[in-house]
């Protein structure tokens, strides 16, 4: 079924090429834009719907009058949650279709499968999701969180009495670079403020994991020895059986909350959301969200879902990394019209400094020098109709730390990509 939808959007992508040419005649050529999202896979639950967003993005913007006057042609391709495959289609997009900017990667693991081509070929890359930080690349830009604007400010959340004036942390994660590494900026965290080691539990799963039968009987035995928290990393399809067993083994926000870095509106839709009511997430976005861009986006996708004939087109929902990528489109067709060029060492430079009017509801920045926007930080509480309630929001969006100062050495790395 995966692979027929595939199909049905390469053919759509096709299709719309032969009317690309018409609507603007032949001597405005179209610029290719490559889409490099997992359609298939343990990661296709989340990213899936941010190749949708991607593909609404640019549709609307032909439908403006396109990028200097150039309609955008979206090249679709799915590396299907397999790591190698993510630089093979890196690859492919750059040399074979020709695409001038790339957006998509989710974990953490793709994204650094890729980057040696991006580097080696020069390509442009638009990140679009919370990631662990300790990395800054001039051929990337990274529209999702750093540790500094969605980890850092959850944990201390959950550290205050509004949070619930936690003492135990129970960090669990999908066992690749990003649950990794950002634990261990959280580990350098919690003890900066005085948390003891046996008072932090760390645990990995594989992706694609499902019983989580043991891990929450652990993490219950854990919180005998005072007030805890979890702090979830898991990423991709294994949160549907987390959140299965939480609430199959009564786990209540109330006595043990659970704060993911992970786990959005999409992911939820799987889920039987009201034993979760009141754990938690942190992110930049939330739909929940009352502002008139929020409306609008919401609005656009939910045209689109009917339009493309999405699946369950009724119920479709927005996220944090739609958002994001929603943004880097913009932020990237910005950069173009400054610069007059879709050569990526002339966008570059013009990319930064470029603002929005985000969703989020506020004026969003591309850093001048760290290839990282100024975000604002939201924590949600689960509702049962699986949307948030906001319960703790920063007065408007922070800079980015690139470098975690939690980790030794990063006093002495630069601001600004090599």
């Amino acid at each position: 079924m995966q692979r027929r939808h595939f199909l049905q959007v390469t053919g759509a992508a096709a299709l719309s090429s032969s009317w690309i040419s018409a609507a603007y005649g032949q001597s405005n050529a179209p610029i290719k834009v490559g889409v490099l999202h997992s359609l298939s896979g343990t990661m296709a639950i989340s990213e899936t719907a941010l190749k949708e967003t991607a593909l609404m993005t640019m549709a609307d913007i032909n439908a403006r009058g396109g990028v200097m006057g150039r309609p955008l042609e979206p090249v679709v391709v799915d590396p299907a949650s397999n790591w190698p495959l993510f630089a093979e289609k890196a690859r492919q997009l750059l040399t074979q279709d020709k695409v001038s900017v790339v957006f998509g990667c989710w974990t953490s693991v793709s994204r650094k499968s890729v980057l040696p081509v991006f580097k080696e070929l020069n390509g442009l890359l638009f990140y679009p999701v919370q990631y662990e930080g300790e990395e800054l690349e001039r051929n990337v830009f990274y529209t999702g969180a750093a540790p500094n604007q969605q980890a850092i400010p959850a944990t201390e959340y959950l550290m205050s009495k509004d949070g619930g004036a936690a003492k135990r942390f129970f960090l669990l994660g999908t066992d690749y670079v990003y649950p990794r590494t950002t634990n261990k900026i959280l580990r350098a965290f919690l003890k900066s403020k005085g948390v003891a080691e046996k008072d932090i539990e760390e645990i990995y799963t594989p992706f694609g994991h499902s019983d989580y039968q043991t891990i929450v009987a652990n993490i219950k035995k854990f919180s005998g020895g005072g007030k805890t928290c979890v702090i979830s990393t898991i990423n991709g399809d294994s949160n549907v059986p987390f959140y299965k067993e939480l609430g199959n083994a009564g786990l209540k926000a109330k006595d043990v909350p659970v704060v993911a870095f992970s786990v959005g509106e999409e992911e939820l839709r799987g889920v039987d959301t009201k034993p979760l009511v009141g754990h938690l997430a942190a992110w930049n976005y939330f739909m929940s969200l009352k502002n008139p861009q929020n409306d609008a986006f919401i609005k656009m996708y939910r045209d689109w879902a009917v339009k493309a004939k999405l699946p369950n087109a009724d119920k479709v929902v927005t996220n944090d990394p739609m958002e994001a990528t929603f943004i880097g489109i913009h932020m990237w067709k910005q950069g173009v019209e400054k610069a007059k060029s879709v050569e990526v060492d002339k966008v570059i430079p013009a990319v930064a400094g470029q603002t929005f009017d985000a969703p989020c509801g506020f004026k969003v920045k591309m850093d001048e020098k760290n290839h990282h926007l100024h975000k604002p930080v939201f924590i949600g509480e689960v509702r049962a109709d699986g949307q948030f309630n906001v319960v703790w929001r920063t007065k408007g969006p922070i800079r980015a730390q690139p470098w975690s100062p939690f980790i030794e050495g990063n006093e002495k790395k630069g601001e600004t990509p090599a």
